[in-house]
């Protein structure tokens, strides 16, 4: 059997580097347990991981999807906990919003008594309703 080598991979992928992250992230979840989608023929992880990607048994879009999924910190659940703690507290600063105001409105129901009309006399007011010996006095 002829050994697999890099040059037989390097199309697949725009650059070595990728080609050896994703071969490498491959070989250990081969070696984690996964099953290889070729015949084993007694390799090792590396080279069995290399013939699939030669062999495009696993398509490479696969495995830059599964290198970025090992590496992400969040995951889909721990989005959910978050946009949760995020509702949540957005809800609370609204009750909290609602309550000062309602808290608002029935200070100023307590305090602000009830507005009764008065008239305010002015000068020809008085001058109207006034005796003739008032408004001599006035002057």
């Amino acid at each position: 059997m002829a050994r697999i080598t890099v040059e037989d991979c390097i199309d697949k992928f725009s650059s070595r580097f990728e080609l050896v992250l994703v071969a490498s992230n491959r070989a250990r979840k081969l070696h984690s347990g996964e099953d290889p989608t070729v015949k084993i023929d007694n390799d090792k992880n590396t080279v069995i991981a290399l013939r699939e990607i030669a062999e495009e048994t696993v398509t490479a879009e696969q495995l830059k999807n599964d290198l970025i999924e090992e590496y992400q910190t969040n995951t889909f659940i721990e989005d959910e906990d978050i946009n949760e703690i995020e509702d949540n507290s957005d809800e609370n600063q609204l009750e909290t919003s609602n309550l000062e105001i309602n808290q608002a409105t029935q200070d100023e129901k307590t305090i602000a008594p009830p507005e009764e009309e008065s008239h305010i006399e002015n000068s020809q007011d008085k001058l109207a309703n006034s005796s003739d010996e008032e408004k001599v006095q006035d002057l």
